[in-house]
């Protein structure tokens, strides 16, 4: 049996282009190009603002199952597909976002792909890459140091320090710093108070980049941030203290999409990484509009399963930006399908038809969530090699009943040739005019209305449990003009329910609403159901432990 290579051993092996023959193939002249090194590089605001008057192509969503312990492999479907389609001739570009340091030395791991369906070089995008976070994370901490600083020399706008609203990020999992006291030390250090750190994903600076237009909305949406209240609790924004322009001018760059390419030297737009439960897991709007204008196809993802992922891209995304996909690929392995049947990790080499059909449940529900959105669906079975014939026909069998069509996939073995029957058929899918794209709720439907129908019509609950205090300040923010947003659910993404143990389809649990937040300026309501947590912690055993450089000083452990 051949030795399998590990996906920092692919990656490193790949054979890249220069990117200005990857830009050439989308008719990015040179000079609108800024290279950071050979093989990467920003695609100017310029052309990106020459190209709005081009057509779009067409909007391909890669979804997923909830996912388990077992592995989904959305990603890897997603640069896979954009291969395939590449690969029966279909100018395509992938686009995903760029991965946080925090779960690349924690536990879940990157965002590039794996196997032979990844984008390149796959190292850099998984650690400090073209800079980007490091950006958000300076331009959120300059406003936090501003409140500060503003409170220091007077506070001129009458904040209430104890209603600030703005915490600190940065781009590392690190529990000791989720709520601490700040400004200790006299006098001359400003008024103590309890605060916190964030990890950098769920910033809404970061949400703020991924679905501003341009630089101008970027500047606008910066100064819609609340920042605190007053003691008669009107808001304070960013723009009152003179934040935004500065903030803007951190964030310059980082507003440019990153142009990379996948093993197979097809285009890839890695660009945003907003937390899929606190913000809307979708890469940046620039970025996915760009591609439309540049491609026939464009495939992107979103992050952890249909309920949450696909969810926000439809009803936030899509929304804001005025999108319309065209197809979506939910994907599924055997292994993971079984997980949710009851299966044991331990056991999910052994054939277990019984537990397959029961873990079907999970996939139907994704399935049909996603055409209440009126976008058809394929399924993607991401192949492993203990999968049997008997399983994937099963699933094969199961899907049917659904009225739509499972695929076997074999990229992540075979690359673009192990894609190539799911691209030809999301092309006829695609292209077959079906779809009749429509978010879950109107704008103008009551806040709380808008969480219920979520609720109940995605997750099945029963009903949504909320107190006097919650329900009163979506009142008052529907008063106060922000009741057309849209809903962000921060929920765990292991289930359906709130319960991250509780697996399948359940349905008629409650959902309870701990908290709601206004992020004014990413323009929606997040509401935290549960125990979810904007820093996470890091493992008992993180990948930091293994990651290292060899005496060649390349690295080692990345994955």
């Amino acid at each position: 049996m051949p030795e399998v290579k590990s996906d920092i051993e692919i990656a490193r092996a790949a054979k890249k282009k220069p990117i200005q023959e990857i830009g050439e193939k989308l008719g990015i002249p040179s000079e609108h190009l800024l290279p950071y090194g050979h093989d990467k590089a920003k695609v100017s605001a310029e052309f990106i603002a020459a190209q709005r008057n081009n057509g779009n192509g067409r909007l391909i969503l890669v979804t997923a199952i909830n996912p388990t312990p077992a592995g989904e492999g959305k990603t890897t479907t997603t640069v896979g597909l954009g291969d395939g389609l590449n690969r029966i001739g279909k100018k395509t570009i992938v686009c995903i976002r760029e991965a946080s340091l925090g779960p690349c030395f924690g536990s879940k791991g990157g965002a590039a792909g794996g196997g032979y369906a990844q984008v390149v070089p796959m190292e850099d995008i998984n650690l400090h890459f073209t800079g980007d976070f490091h950006a958000v994370t300076a331009a959120h901490n300059l406003l936090a140091a501003l409140i500060d600083n503003h409170i220091y020399w007077g506070n001129e706008q009458s904040i209430d320090i104890r209603r600030i609203a703005w915490r600190r990020v940065m781009d590392m999992n690190d529990r000791a710093l989720r709520q601490i006291v700040g400004s200790l030390g006299g006098v001359a250090n400003g008024y103590p108070r309890e605060t916190g750190f964030d990890i950098t994903v769920a910033s809404e600076v970061m949400a703020i980049l991924c679905l501003a237009m341009d630089i101008k909305d970027l500047e606008k949406r910066l100064g819609n941030i609340i920042i605190g209240y007053r003691r008669d609790k009107s808001p304070v924004y960013a723009r009152d203290i003179k934040a935004d322009g500065a903030m803007a001018v951190l964030l310059k760059d980082a507003m440019q999409p990153n142009l990379v390419q996948t093993l197979e030297n097809n285009p890839a737009f890695v660009h945003g990484g907003p937390f899929a439960n606190i913000a809307h897991g979708c890469n940046s709007v620039v970025a996915t509009a760009t591609a439309l204008k540049l491609a026939d196809y464009v495939v992107t993802e979103a992050g952890f399963g249909a309920d949450l992922g696909a969810e926000k891209f439809f009803d936030i995304k899509c929304r804001k930006a005025g999108l319309k996909p065209d197809a979506a690929v939910v994907v599924a392995t055997v292994r993971a399908v079984k997980m949710n049947g009851g299966v044991k990790k331990d056991d999910l080499g052994r054939e277990n038809i019984e537990a397959l059909k029961k873990g079907c449940a999970n996939l139907g529900r994704h399935v049909q969530n996603v055409k209440k959105f009126g976008v058809p669906v394929l399924v993607a079975i991401n192949h492993f090699t203990s999968d049997t014939e008997a399983e994937i026909q099963a699933i094969k069998d199961y899907v049917r009943t659904l009225g739509s069509e499972a695929v076997l996939c074999k990229h992540w073995a075979e690359g673009s040739a192990g894609i190539e029957e799911l691209a030809h058929k999301v092309v006829d899918l695609a292209n077959a005019g079906h779809s009749q794209f429509s978010p879950l709720y109107p704008d103008d439907m009551p806040l709380f209305q808008k969480i219920e129908t979520i609720a109940k019509d995605i997750y099945h609950a029963s009903e949504v449990i909320a107190d006097k205090l919650v329900r009163e300040q979506l009142r008052t923010w529907e008063e106060q003009g922000y009741g057309h947003l849209p809903i962000c659910m921060a929920k765990t993404q292991y289930s359906f329910s709130t319960d991250p143990n509780l697996r399948g389809a359940p349905s008629g649990h409650t959902v309870p609403i701990r908290e709601v937040r206004l992020a004014a300026g990413a323009g929606f309501i997040v509401v935290i159901t549960g125990e979810i947590m904007t820093m996470p912690g890091l493992p008992k055993a993180p990948s930091s432990e293994r990651i290292r450089l060899n005496e060649e000083g390349l690295i080692e452990g990345l994955f």
